[in-house]
């Protein structure tokens, strides 16, 4: 099987186009940054996972079954509505970090377990219907109509592999000894900024859907 048979020609446009995406923070960056500086990889990365899979399922969708989803006002306003209490309710969470709490040494606080982490990260990225909308202009406008269903499978496996990969650098970089040092003092600071931009991005939402 050729690279043609498994990729458009008009891939690396695709491929550039999402990864500049990748590097505008949003609400997923922010949550991992968050979970990150307190945790470590070790209480992010299945996090990252989790984002990675809801941008998957939300690629499944631009594939398989935009139009419904789209047409369905009911639907999308309800993940818009439910989309902005999320991410209103990580925010406070967030803002709830304490100077005391914060400098408590990584290895002696609980990390969030492996399904916590999971969730948090898949509820991220599905309560944002702006994900779905992303995914859908990116493939159609880019890819156009005479890609081929192999080809964009192909594409969507592509884009969830660098979302999980760049979520996952993302949090080791933090997690670094000598970033982890100089950012010991200033934990709940970071946290509280985190839980300042959720919030934000909550409230922007809400109003979006409001309009």
């Amino acid at each position: 099987m050729s690279l043609s048979t498994l990729f458009p020609v008009a891939f690396p446009a695709l491929a550039l186009a999402h990864f500049v995406a990748l590097l505008s923070p949003g609400q997923d960056f922010f949550l991992i940054v968050a979970h990150s500086i307190r945790h470590k990889l070790k209480g992010s990365r299945f996090i990252c996972l989790g984002v990675a899979l809801g941008n998957a399922i939300y690629i499944g969708v631009a594939i398989f079954g935009w139009t419904s989803i789209r047409d369905n006002k009911v639907v999308f306003s309800s993940v818009e509505i439910l989309g902005a209490l999320y991410l209103l309710w990580l925010g406070i969470a967030l803002l709830r970090s304490t100077r005391r709490d914060a400098q408590l040494h990584a290895d002696h606080q609980k990390i969030p377990s492996a399904i916590k982490q999971l969730m948090l990260g898949l509820n991220s990225a599905l309560l944002n219907p702006k994900n779905a909308l992303f995914y859908m202009s990116l493939m159609t406008v880019i890819l156009g109509n005479d890609v081929t269903l192999t080809q964009q499978v192909s594409s969507g496996v592509w884009m969830f592999l660098a979302v999980l990969l760049w979520d996952l650098f993302i949090a080791s970089v933090i997690g670094l000894p000598r970033v982890q040092e100089r950012l010991s003092s200033y934990i709940h600071v970071v946290e509280k900024a985190a839980g300042i931009v959720l919030m934000f991005f909550g409230i922007t939402l809400f109003f979006g859907y409001l309009r």
